[in-house]
């Protein structure tokens, strides 16, 4: 097991990508705080993992105190942290033209950039503290790389991830400390099966296997990224997008 001793805080652990590799690291052999805004949530998935593997904790990670203590918490649980995977998101957009900033913009920038600089702030200093190193793992995007429909705040702060990754693995490679980035592509997740069958056939078509990947491909990654086996992979954006980000679009070629 890849991973077993070692200690993970996941950000949105209790859905999706952050689910899933909740239970990739379980799996692993690491320990694991499932961080979540939704409480609740988070302790129904840590019922249903083996007994002291996991625990729950709420966190608005908008918020710098809570994702401290949500810190703090899996220290006190757990003994120390080896790893945080920042990965709790939200998603949304209209038209630039039509933007509320209130709606449109503060949201998604609270959550999906400050979020990750508050884990990455809060593991940083205890990772120092401890003496010991540790991981930083952050969910930037496809759009953190390019512009896309419907986007213009989410892939703003996507972008912003990607940059804080690599300062933060360049200032705090003196204590030890990885940080790297995954930027997925479509996803199966909550989020995106929501959609009508057309529109999720719209998005699998834009990846070179023409289908979406599942949260649990997403999550081996992760795990690969936050295990000694990736020791030599620091301050880098690693692709998970299926191949959506090397071409354009499929086309119907004439008869030559």
């Amino acid at each position: 097991m890849r991973l077993a001793g070692k200690v993970a805080l996941i950000t949105g652990g209790a859905s999706g990508i952050g689910l899933a590799t909740v239970e990739k690291f379980i799996q692993e052999g690491a320990r694991v705080a499932v961080a979540d805004i939704d409480l609740a949530r988070a302790q129904r998935v840590v019922d249903g993992l083996e007994p002291g593997s996991a625990v729950a904790v709420g966190v608005d990670v908008s918020v710098y105190a809570e994702v401290e203590a949500a810190v703090a918490r899996t220290v006190e649980a757990f003994g120390s942290l080896d790893v945080i995977f920042n990965n709790a998101g939200i998603a949304g957009g209209r038209p630039l033209l039509e933007h509320d900033p209130a709606e449109d913009y503060e949201p998604i920038i609270r959550v999906d950039q400050d979020g990750v600089y508050f884990g990455i702030l809060a593991a940083g200093r205890q990772f120092q503290r401890q003496g010991t190193g540790g991981v930083i793992i952050s969910t930037s995007s496809i759009y953190g790389e390019q512009a896309a429909e419907l986007s213009f705040t989410y892939s703003a702060a996507k972008a912003a991830v990607i940059s804080f990754t690599r300062s933060a693995a360049y200032e705090l490679a003196q204590y030890g400390v990885r940080a790297v980035a995954i930027t997925p592509g479509r996803v199966g997740t909550p989020i995106i099966n929501q959609f009508s069958e057309e529109l999720k056939a719209t998005f699998a078509a834009e990846q070179l296997r023409n289908r979406l990947t599942r949260p649990e491909e997403i999550a081996d990654v992760v795990a690969f990224l936050a295990s000694d086996e990736a020791n030599a992979i620091n301050g880098t954006v690693v692709s998970v997008d299926d191949g959506y980000s090397v071409f354009k679009q499929r086309l119907d070629l004439p008869v030559f």
